[in-house]
């Protein structure tokens, strides 16, 4: 944690404010090791604050060091009271904070020059620590358990995707999850042609594919992974199809290392997809970074920004058919200097109930 602290602190060096306010739960667990509903954090050169209310003091004097505890039922006049002396001019906020949030700021800090800081604590989120890694490698492997273990749940004609679904969740917690990390993704026969299809009650009938985008929250920290199964049998078309997405993650991970480009991470999964004749069929990005969110830093638009060592990220190429069916294959990627490691291990070759 305090290593994390100085990244902080030589980010606000290096920014426009001199103090910044931390409201955000997931960032506020970062910088603190605080889990709770109510958390505020202030940092400036001079202090470290923490606020909460009486609900959640023993807990913060239990897991927070070096910042001093407050505890008050109003933050921000309290945050305003503790540094009227400390000749601040410019305080730094969350740039995604709600309008009457930001209203209650102006009206606090009166006499501040008020600057939003967006993504400040999320950019230093993107390089994880060790602590971390090993959290999202232990979520990765609860994942990978559950898949091998709905396989010898799922019966053709008889089980539903909402049986899938409630499988999933109610197994990984078993293994030790918290719970779900997002709304999973089940979708069979027609149905997987959609990127989002969320499981119903449709029964997974013998001759379809199944796809199941998945994860856990485990200690706070995610897994996502995609995989998808056929049952009953598959046809010829359904197998090259598989191929060609199986082929696109597996050279995104061959080429995948600190330096390259988003352009280039997007395009080499992408490629392959593309000159198989099926990139109109490809409609979202290649992936995403992922940690204490689902989706967080970095996101693979077509930009020049490079990977970094550290960097949690998923490889999930799909094609989609309209009407017919779907296949996506999705990962999750440490990236390092030298490659990648895959910190999902579910099988991924095809597989036929």
């Amino acid at each position: 944690m305090q290593e994390r602290l100085v990244r902080f602190d030589a980010k606000l060096a290096q920014t426009a404010v001199d103090a910044v306010l931390v409201t955000g739960q997931n960032n506020v667990y970062y910088l603190t090791g605080f889990w709770g509903t109510e958390g505020t954090v202030f940092i400036s050169d001079k202090r470290r604050l923490f606020l909460t209310d009486s609900r959640y003091t023993l807990i913060a004097k239990e897991a927070i060091k070096g910042f001093d505890i407050v505890e008050t039922r109003q933050p921000l006049v309290e945050i305003a009271k503790i540094i009227k002396d400390d000749g601040l001019s410019t305080i730094g906020f969350d740039g995604q904070v709600s309008y009457d949030f930001y209203q209650g700021l102006q009206a606090v800090f009166e006499g501040y020059q008020l600057k939003a800081v967006t993504n400040f604590v999320e950019d230093l989120r993107m390089i994880k620590d060790a602590s971390e890694i090993a959290t999202i490698r232990r979520a990765c492997q609860i994942s990978d358990q559950a898949f091998l273990d709905v396989l010898d749940f799922i019966k053709p004609n008889v089980t539903t995707e909402m049986e899938v679904n409630h499988f999933l969740d109610q197994r990984m917690r078993a293994l030790g999850a918290a719970g779900a990390s997002f709304e999973f993704i089940i979708a069979s026969g027609y149905r997987s042609a959609m990127p989002h299809g969320v499981a119903t009650d449709k029964v997974i009938k013998s001759g379809e594919s199944l796809t199941m985008d998945f994860g856990c929250y485990y200690q706070h920290y995610v897994s996502d992974m995609t995989r998808t199964i056929h049952v009953g049998h598959v046809t010829d078309e359904e197998r090259e199809i598989y191929d060609i997405v199986l082929r696109s993650n597996k050279a995104l991970i061959e080429q995948a290392k600190a330096g390259m480009t988003y352009i280039d991470f997007d395009g080499v999964a992408r490629r392959v997809i593309d000159e198989a004749g099926y990139g109109a069929n490809f409609t979202h990005s290649i992936g995403h970074g992922m940690g204490l969110d689902i989706h967080e830093l970095p996101f693979f638009v077509k930009t020049e920004d490079k990977l970094q060592a550290g960097m949690v990220v998923t490889d999930e190429p799909g094609i989609y058919l309209d009407n017919k069916y779907g296949v996506r294959i999705e990962d999750d990627l440490l990236i390092t200097e030298t490659g990648c490691e895959i910190l999902t291990q579910a099988p991924k070759e095809l597989i036929v109930l």
